[in-house]
């Protein structure tokens, strides 16, 4: 799981870099301890370990819990349609940088998904949305509780200004690239240790 959430945090660090930079977000000095690494506070740093390891736990959890879920084509079906509105919002709001970049990301990691599927097995579409539809309940209260305080604060000429409560729309899309991201590498990794285990114990059985 930890070799598995390095890429996409770092990935998500230097996001976070660029659009702090460009005033996309700032951070609320008076809620932060002060300790950036370059311009993002520690704390925003060690979101990008600390979120992710709840939400693989939530999602083997259901996997395990639930291990004979049907329709996985529904799944699928689902979660194309949710890259091809992506990718409609993203390129009607290019000019927005928190929801062009979040859209045409999100749409641009599932394609790449769906293209290269035969190398990241293991991952169901399936299993990734019901477990993400459980995250978004204590994402949408901490959350909530963050961008009402604030200690995040957002330009609102760099997103749509759609709200729920104090939370930006886009949010919603972004943590589920990230949650996305991370359940891949995951699953990624979690197949080839099986694949090579298996063969290590065929090759002790000859």
């Amino acid at each position: 799981m930890f070799p598995a959430m390095l890429l996409p945090a770092l990935f998500y660090i230097l996001w976070d870099i660029f659009f702090t930079e460009k005033g996309v977000w700032s951070f609320n000095e008076q809620y932060i301890t002060g300790i950036k690494l370059h311009n993002l506070p520690v704390e925003e740093v060690l979101f990008f370990v600390v979120v992710p390891y709840c939400c693989i736990f939530i999602y083997a959890c259901v996997r395990a819990y639930f291990p004979n879920i049907k329709n996985r084509g529904t799944g699928d079906l689902l979660f194309q349609i949710i890259a091809v509105a992506a990718l409609l919002f993203g390129i009607l709001q290019y000019d927005k940088y928190y929801t062009g970049y979040t859209f045409l990301l999100l749409a641009v990691f599932i394609a790449i998904y769906y293209i290269f599927r035969s190398f990241f097995k293991g991952f169901s579409a399936t299993y990734f949305l019901i477990a993400y539809a459980i995250i978004l309940l204590p994402f949408l209260f901490v959350n909530g509780l963050l961008t009402a305080i604030p200690v995040v604060l957002y330009n609102n000429d760099e997103n749509m200004s759609l709200r729920i409560y104090t939370i930006p729309f886009e949010d919603v899309f972004y943590g589920m690239l990230l949650v996305f991201l991370n359940i891949l590498m995951y699953e990624k990794l979690k197949y080839k240790s099986t694949m090579e285990t298996h063969s290590k114990s065929d090759a002790q059985a000859l």
